[in-house]
């Protein structure tokens, strides 16, 4: 059965009082977050440990307009590390990406000509830089062979990066009332984008690019602002609103921020900023718990010991409000018991953390040692005790 058991508070308390806020403060009743948010959907991820910071509507279904662009280009970015695709390749800009994406749509576009070869590194700038529909719908018929076929890539690689609810049914984000992501997921996929592929990634930051004899400038507004911003991307269409992917970092610490759903240009970009400066003023890292310290332990079944020690690959760390007030709970989570044998750094669980009402972390954690297979009396122990707890929560949910 699915457990979640609350952890030591003297755990996480012991890991905060490190730092100006004591214990007692960490584990106060929680404040409001000192950030007021204009556009009904955002979220600001610290992007080394995932933490959520702020979220605001995270879970809406809504439609991602130019943002869907991100899943394209990660996509395109899979295939190039699994050798299916070379950057340096060539693909066509068909009649079909050129009238519907390209100069006589009247969209974003990068101008590529009918009937040209681009590689595929230029199409990726063309659709980072300038947003191009024509570039994106170029990368989608080289890959898939047709759209529909490279949506269901794009869902498939998705689902691979635990983006559970976001469907996409284009490369390029034009209205499709099918088409939905939330803001929680595009988070997860620009952090993603960033810790996986580095050296792509800093096309995000280039502020222009040329192509056809045509300049255009990168249309992410954060990169002028000297907030030390390097992506990401800008998205709109009228059932959207206007939307916003970002990230900039500062003293060493990367946010990612995600607005959607703003009523103009300027309140996009005003809001980003608002949430990326409250970030980076307001919140300072603690380590909850070391590299290789034991977490929480998992009660297992049938093995030589009752329960296996769980920890995470790496510390664990909290981004917490320097001024204090946060109250922080943990909880571990696993299906259990736990089979024996286990083997040392199997995955068992998770260890989910709250900052307030907000979940702002969830750690794999894993078997800290190898349990092997107890004795046929242990085993018997073990079938005898959970009988009598499954017949226990039988007659409960039966009174």
């Amino acid at each position: 059965m699915k457990r979640a058991r609350p952890l030591i508070a003297c755990f996480v308390a012991a890991a905060l009082c490190a730092g100006p806020a004591s214990a007692q403060a960490a584990t106060a009743v929680a404040t409001r977050d000192g950030v007021q948010i204009a556009t009904p959907r955002a979220i600001l991820i610290e992007a080394e440990s995932g933490a959520v910071l702020f979220e605001k509507g995270a879970d809406e279904l809504v439609p991602p307009a130019s943002l869907a662009k991100l899943m394209t280009v990660e996509t395109v970015l899979d295939q190039v590390t699994l050798g299916n695709v070379k950057l340096e390749d060539e693909f066509v800009i068909s009649e079909n990406a050129w009238r519907k994406g390209g100069a006589p749509s009247g969209g974003s576009t990068m101008f590529a000509a009918i009937h040209s070869r681009v590689k595929v590194i230029d199409l990726l700038r063309g659709a980072i830089i300038h947003s191009g529909n024509d570039a994106c719908i170029a990368l989608a018929e080289g890959l898939g062979g047709n759209e529909a076929s490279f949506a269901r890539m794009m869902n498939d690689r998705a689902r691979e990066l635990g983006l559970t609810k976001s469907i996409f049914t284009n490369s390029n984000g034009l209205p499709d009332p099918e088409m939905k992501v939330t803001v929680r997921e595009l988070g997860m996929l620009a952090r993603h984008i960033i810790q996986t592929y580095p050296e792509e990634y800093k096309i995000f930051g280039e502020r222009e690019f040329t192509w056809n004899k045509i300049r255009q400038q990168n249309r992410n507004p954060l990169l002028a602002l000297n907030i030390g911003a390097d992506g990401l991307k800008t998205g709109y269409i009228k059932e959207a609103g206007y939307g916003l992917v970002g990230s900039a970092v500062q003293n060493g610490m990367r946010l990612i921020v995600v607005v959607h759903g703003a009523r103009n240009e300027k309140e996009r970009v005003d809001e980003a900023r608002k949430l990326l400066d409250w970030g980076f003023r307001s919140f300072e890292a603690r380590v909850l718990f070391a590299e290789g310290q034991t977490i929480a332990e998992a009660k297992l079944y049938g093995g030589e010991k009752g329960t296996v020690p769980l920890t995470g690959k790496g510390p664990v760390i909290l981004m917490v409000q320097r001024a204090g007030g946060d109250r922080i709970s943990a909880k571990l989570v696993y299906t259990g018991p736990v089979r024996a044998p286990v083997e040392q750094g199997q995955q068992i669980g998770k260890l989910r953390v709250w900052r307030n009402d907000t979940l702002s972390l969830e750690v794999p954690l894993h078997a800290a040692e190898p349990v092997g297979t107890g004795s046929r009396a242990r085993r018997a122990y073990d079938a005898a005790t959970e009988l009598v707890i499954n017949m226990f929560r039988g007659w409960i949910k039966r009174l």
